[in-house]
This record gives structure tokens, C-alpha cells and sequence, in this order.
């Protein structure tokens, strides 16, 4: 009897799956509408997996890059600014970049997914989380950020270590919409906030292609945000962008621990440091700041304007 029953859970399961594929095949692998008289943005997207180069209606990639960027079951107010903000990335790339393409998928710009590789990592959720990411994406339709009238290099990044960094600390660019801000809104109550990366000693002085006779760190030098700048290692200086690079770090905010046969590694925070904070962003949404309220304290003294179609 009970295996009958889990049988017919089974079919039941099977069932419902094949509705919501079909469904979603029929409603919700077509293109977001456009307007009448409206002159849709195209964006010209690399996939280096296949080398080929796609183009897009802007507002679908948009679709694609927060479902891939940013968690679903964040505040709908932070996927808005996500939206924002990565459409104004897109924009700022396919303005400045004089190639075939306008992006690439993945780290070097921003990710993407499409709605078939969306169905597979929400499975029964796609509904729920693609409705309403695209809610957040038709809500600041043809938004961007803008500093004295031109569009911004709209960085962002995971998590912060409770403060943004300033943007020539990092990409050696001085942009005055990037300064650092204290990120609150992060801190040990986050799943992963503060991580520990252990190494052998062979495999840290591998990476950092020094001598591994004897490890000295000395003369670490960080920010006021409190990311390291510079470290001394072996007698060698780094900076703390290629030391995170190197050792395929969470972030710059670290702490290095010898043991007798290991390197511990400790980060707060996740990314780059530059720009938004997704987290941040998520909770400011959550303590009932808006959409425009979260960008503009990312990033300041920016505009939010419609892009001209």
C-alpha cells in the first residue's frame, strides 16, 4: 500500500513538472513586450563557453543578468536596484567598448542566465522568483544612473566587510560617484560573512610564487575601509588585489594565520568592494528604503534618468 502511494506521488510530481515546463515554454521563454513607437536597446552578448556572440533586447538581458546576479528571495526594492544598476553597467560597456560585442557572460562583466537555465536552478520556484525579478526589471524599465549627465561605471559586488571601497583602491580609477560608505547592513549575523580558507604552506607559496623556506609577513598597510592594501610576504610586496587574486580570496579584508603545516586565511566579506553591496542593498530594502534610495547611497551624487530610445 505505502509503495503505492509513493508511486502515485511520484506520477503526481512528474505531472505537474511537465505542466510547469510546458507552461513556462509557452509563456515565459518569450521576450518582454515593447512599446508602441518604442525602439528596443540591443546588446551584443559574448559567451565565451560557445564563442559565439547573441544579441538581446536589452530589458530581457537585464532579466537574465539579476536572476543570475542577485539572490531571488531577496526585497523586491533591491532587486530594483540591481536591475538599475546593471543596466547602467550594460550601457556604460556597450557606450565605451569598440568591439563586436557589448558584454561577456560572467565574471569579467556580468552573469546572465536564460530562462531555460533559470528553470533549472528554481525548478517548481520559476514561477514566484522569474515573475517577480521581472517585476523588479519592467518597474525601472529603461533606467540608468548618471553623474553630470553621463552614464556611470556602476560597479557592485556580494557582500561587504560593514564599508564600500573607494574605486581607484581597487581599479586604480578615481571616480567620484565611488567612494567608500559604511555598508551597516552586513555583518557576523550573515551566513558566510566572515570564512576561513585553509592552505598548506606549499600551496601558498606556490601561488604567490615565492620561496617557501620560511613564511614572514610583515608591514600590512589597509585602508580605511579596512582592506589590505599592501603586505609584505617574504620580503616581497603585494598588493591585496593580487594577493585575493593569487589565493582565490572572498575579498582584501583578511587576516593571515601560520600554523605548523597550514595557512589560515580569514575574510570578511564577499567581492571587490566597489559600488553596491547586494547584501547592503538587501537590507536597506528590508528596513523600508526604496529602489532609488539604495543607489543613491551606493552610489553618490548620481542621477536617475531614462535612457533615450
Amino acid at each position: 500500500m505505502r509503495n503505492k502511494i509513493l508511486l502515485g506521488i511520484v506520477v503526481i510530481l512528474t505531472i505537474v513538472l511537465i505542466v510547469v515546463v510546458v507552461s513556462v515554454k509557452e509563456t515565459y521563454f518569450e521576450p518582454l513586450p515593447v512599446s508602441e513607437g518604442e525602439t528596443p536597446v540591443i546588446i551584443r552578448l559574448l559567451d565565451t563557453s560557445t564563442n559565439t556572440i547573441n544579441e538581446l533586447n536589452l530589458e530581457d538581458y537585464i532579466v537574465g543578468v539579476v536572476a543570475a546576479e542577485m539572490p531571488a528571495s531577496f526585497n523586491l526594492e533591491a532587486l530594483k536596484a540591481q536591475a538599475v544598476a546593471a543596466r547602467t553597467y550594460a550601457m556604460y560597456k556597450k557606450e565605451t567598448r569598440n568591439l563586436d560585442y557589448d558584454l561577456v557572460i560572467g565574471t569579467s562583466d556580468q552573469a546572465y542566465q536564460n530562462n531555460k537555465q533559470l528553470l533549472d536552478k528554481w525548478g517548481l520556484s520559476f514561477f514566484t522568483y522569474y515573475l517577480k525579478v521581472r517585476d523588479a526589471v519592467l518597474a525601472t524599465k529603461g533606467e540608468i544612473l548618471t553623474y553630470d549627465g553621463n552614464v556611470i561605471n556602476a560597479f557592485y559586488f556580494a557582500m561587504s566587510n560593514g564599508y564600500t571601497e573607494n574605486s581607484e583602491l581597487v581599479f586604480q580609477e578615481d571616480l567620484p560617484y565611488l567612494n567608500s560608505v559604511p555598508s551597516a547592513w552586513e555583518d557576523e549575523s550573515l551566513n558566510n560573512y566572515e570564512y576561513t580558507k585553509t592552505m598548506t604552506k606549499e600551496e601558498f607559496c606556490t601561488n604567490l610564487g615565492i620561496a617557501c623556506d620560511t613564511i614572514e609577513i610583515k608591514d600590512i598597510v589597509r585602508s580605511d575601509a579596512n582592506r589590505v592594501l599592501n603586505i609584505t610576504i617574504n620580503n616581497q610586496v603585494f598588493e591585496g588585489t593580487t594577493v585575493r587574486s593569487k589565493l582565490g580570496l572572498r575579498s582584501t579584508d583578511f587576516e593571515i594565520e601560520l600554523t605548523e603545516n597550514s595557512v589560515n586565511i580569514t575574510t570578511r566579506g564577499y567581492g571587490h568592494g566597489v559600488g553596491m553591496s547586494q547584501y547592503g542593498a538587501n537590507g536597506m530594502a528590508s528596513e523600508g528604503y526604496t529602489y532609488d534610495e539604495i543607489l543613491k547611497y551606493y552610489y553618490q551624487n548620481t542621477q536617475i534618468e531614462k535612457i533615450n530610445v
